[in-house]
Order: structure tokens, then sequence, then C-alpha cells
């Protein structure tokens, strides 16, 4: 499925750089050992960071006919327990240098994995092998809380058809060169990473990964993207309005960036406006999709048009080989980008997958409507929350509070008492950090949103806090303001 000269860089970072010759002849030989040395009947985990060892281990388990499970090095062990319980594994594969916390059956450590890598004999396995067609490619496990109560995680199953159908309609439609650099920057386990990982292997390109010690150090992050080299932009927005508080951050500095790919949560018009401006030779892309669909299903590129004629960005229109639907307000995703379920658990796969007009679909949970053939994405319709009887968006409000000149980024949350809603509070990074004021945001924002949408409490913040995944991490917000 890759395509490139064996001699071109596969993986680049300021420490070392691979070839496609020794990612094929590393993965030849690891998925002989896989082949011979494990049942074939269970998914194996891939645990470690954004290493090209992890790279190997992926298309390794594929050429062997299993699916793999990204695991990323800082997940929580307790997760990581959760995870293993539900995915009933063959094995870990250690793809990283960190060592897996905790017993988990059979593991084999990356020096391990390394020697047999080594052994570069020539021996492959058949092309009858590999994973095909409806096959499990991967399997990538979504949150494990719900409205505050912990759940199992879900792992969702995504096929080999259900991968190319994405990865041939990114390369085939977004003008994206053969052979780009791309920002490898979300972690294996976030299906973000999907968007980089195959169309880049794909295309010949390289692989440019930003591993999260260096994205949480703004000296060593400002440092190392200039001299990146990339093309191809794939991250969460949260992520690139880190990156826009360099002012240095420009198409002055990065000329070869050409385009924009953001997914994984809503795109704010500042945001967009703010990458228009820096980097007017760039195409700047807002997706949309959720996990279930195979990282994402829309597509919009955004132009002065776009910017002039929308507050609230579209999430655009549908890939070929995709419907989507409006059911009761909830955003269906139907057709060929629709994963196969959650494994080895009938009962979620049941509650959000079905067939409807003889398509396989799926319930996104996500509120939406369709105008002029562009989907516009509304929130999470359990975002949705009660206060003194009135039903409030979360995300409205904070969509509204970014609008203001004098916000740069916001994001709302409700304070309980017991299980009710007893007020908002809003975390806001001021534009002016000096001349922030309360009572000022406030007045400002009665004048777009009904009183009872006003937080009753404002926090200023110097930014907001990101999960693993390169999202705004809503829990950290909701148990601060819960303490």
């Amino acid at each position: 499925m890759m395509n490139s000269k064996e001699g071109a860089i596969c993986y680049r970072t300021p420490e070392e750089t691979h070839t496609y010759a020794e990612l094929y002849a590393a993965s030849d030989a690891l998925s002989v050992w896989i082949d011979e040395n494990l049942p074939a009947d269970g998914p194996v985990i891939v645990y470690g960071g954004l290493e090209f060892r992890m790279i190997v281990c992926f298309l390794a388990c594929v050429k062997a006919g299993r699916p793999y499970i990204p695991i990323d090095r800082h997940t929580p062990p307790e997760r990581v327990r959760a995870i293993a319980e539900v995915a009933r594994h063959t094995a870990v594969l250690e793809g990283g240098a960190a060592r897996l916390p905790g017993e988990f059956g059979r593991v084999l450590a990356a020096g391990e994995i390394d020697g047999i890598c080594a052994r570069r004999d020539g021996a492959s396995l058949p092309a009858s092998k590999a994973v095909s067609g409806s096959d499990t490619f991967y399997i990538i496990f979504t949150s494990g809380t719900t409205g505050g109560l912990k759940k199992a995680p879900k792992g969702v199953m995504v096929s080999y058809d259900n991968l190319m159908s994405f990865t041939n309609w990114i390369l085939r439609d977004f003008g994206i060169p053969s052979g780009s650099v791309w920002l490898a920057q979300a972690p294996f386990s976030f299906d973000l990473s999907v968007m980089n990982l195959w169309p880049a292997l794909m295309s010949g390109g390289t692989l440019a990964p930003l591993e999260r010690e260096v994205t949480d150090d703004f000296t060593a992050l400002f440092r190392v993207l200039p001299g990146l080299g990339l093309r191809v932009w794939v991250s969460t927005p949260s992520f690139a309005d880190i990156c826009l508080m360099d002012p240095s951050f420009s198409g002055e500095t990065q000329p070869d960036l050409s385009h924009f790919l953001f997914c994984g949560e809503e795109l704010l018009h500042s945001t967009a406006a703010k990458l228009t401006e820096r980097f007017p030779n760039a195409a700047v892309h807002n997706l949309y999709g959720p996990t279930e669909a195979t990282v994402a299903v829309t597509d919009v590129p955004i132009t002065a048009g776009i910017l002039a004629s929308h507050d609230r960005l579209p999430v655009g229109a549908a890939k070929p080989g995709t419907d989507i639907v409006i059911i009761d307000d909830e955003i269906i995703i139907c057709g060929d980008s629709v994963a196969k379920g959650y494994l080895n658990n009938a009962e979620a796969t049941e509650a959000a997958f079905f067939t409807y007009q003889g398509k396989p679909a799926y319930r996104t949970g996500d509120a939406g409507v369709i105008e002029d053939g562009m989907l516009y994405f509304k929130g999470r319709l359990d975002f949705q929350i009660k206060l003194h009887g009135y039903r409030i968006e979360l995300e409205d409000v904070e969509h509204y509070l970014c609008r203001l000149p004098s916000v740069n980024a916001a994001a709302v949350v409700p304070k309980y008492d017991g299980y009710k809603v007893k007020s908002l509070t809003a975390f806001v990074v001021p534009a002016d950090p000096e001349s922030a004021d309360r009572k000022a945001l406030k007045q400002e924002l009665r004048e777009t949103v009904m009183e009872y949408m006003v937080p009753h409490s404002i926090i200023f913040v110097e930014r907001l806090p990101l999960s693993q995944n390169g999202k705004v991490n809503r829990r950290a917000l909701i148990d601060e303001v819960n303490a």
C-alpha cells in the first residue's frame, strides 16, 4: 500500500532519519515473526510514542493479517488496563523506549523488536496474508467517560476498505504533492494521526514527528518548528492556536507550508483568519468526522469569502462515498467510511451503528444542519446542559465569547451542586492580559447572548489545558471548577 522509492526518507527528526528501504525490511522481518509466534485470532497492542519503531510495528501487524491497537506512552495505567481488558489482545509490542506499566501477557520489548528487525534475510510474507477488504486494519479506543461516569473504553474497528476510502480521498482531492513533509504531532492513539501517517506513507512522503515533550515546551517548540521543512500541517485547531502565539509562526519562517488540515474539534473563525493572514499562500482546510467514520468525512477550504460570510465556519461537503443526513438535529454519517463497530461490545455497537437506506450508518451524537450542500456543526448534543430551566449549548457560549476582540480563546464548563448545574464558568485567554476586565467582558457578551447564557464566573488564563490528543481538556477544567 506504500508508494515510494526505497532510498527516500519516510521519517525524519533532528536526531534521526529512516528510509523506506529500512521500513520495508524491518516490517517484513517483524511480520514473519508475528505470523510464526502469535495467534491469528486477536489484535496486537502497540505501545509507545511517535517513534519510527511504532510505524514498523503497525506495518508488520497488518502485513501479518493482524489489526493493531495503538496506545500512547502517556496514557494513564488505569486506562491501559481498561483497554487491554476489552481488547483480549494476543501480545503487546513495545514500539517505544517506554516500558508498559503492569502485566499484560506476552510483551515484546523494544530491544527484542530491534533484534528481530535486524535479521534482514529477505524473508517476507505473501501479500495474501495481509489485512485487506473488510478485515480490521486498526482499532482506536475512544474516551471511556460519559456524563462524568466512568465506562469501559470503546475500541473502534476500522477496516482496510474504510482506511483506503479516506486515504485515497486525501491524496486525490486535496492537491498535496507526493513526497511532501507531513507534521506528525497527534499521538498514534488519537485517530487524527491517521490523517498524516497513511497518506504520507502512501504518497512517498516524510513524517516529521513532534513529541509531547517538545510541544509542551514553548521555547523548544518554536525553536524546532522552523527546521522541520513542513509542507502539510495536520493538527487540532488548539495546537495551531498555541503556535500562533509566536509572532514568527508565518509563511516567512515556514515557506514550504502549503496545506493546513484541521480536525478533531471546531475550527474557530479567529484561528482561521489568523492563519490565512500569516500564511497567504497556504490552503486551510476545515474537516469534520468522528473516529467511528474513519477520521474525517467532510471538508471545506477556508477562503476569504467563507470568512466574510460566516461567523461560525461550515465543516463542508461530504467526501465521495459518504452521505450526511440530519435526523432529529443529529448528524448521521452513511457510507464507506463508517467503521465496523466497537471491539467486543455488541451493545454499544447496536446503539450507535445501523443501516440507513441500505448503507452502513453511524449516529454521531453531534448536532448539525445542512444548508446549500454544506454541513454546519452545532456542537455535541451531550454538551447541552440545563441551567435554571434553560437549555444551553456550551459550545454556543464559547462561540460568542471567541467572537469578542478581547478574547483569544475560551472554554465554558458547568459548576455543579450535586448533579444539578448551579452556574457556568468561563476560562478565557485574553487578547491583552494587562487590560483584561471580567465585568467589561460580561457586558460585551450580553450584547450577543441571552442573560442566562452569560457565565457567572470568568477565569483569565494564559492558555487552555490540552489533553494528550491536543484537544481542550474540558475534564480538567470541570474538575478544577468543581473541586
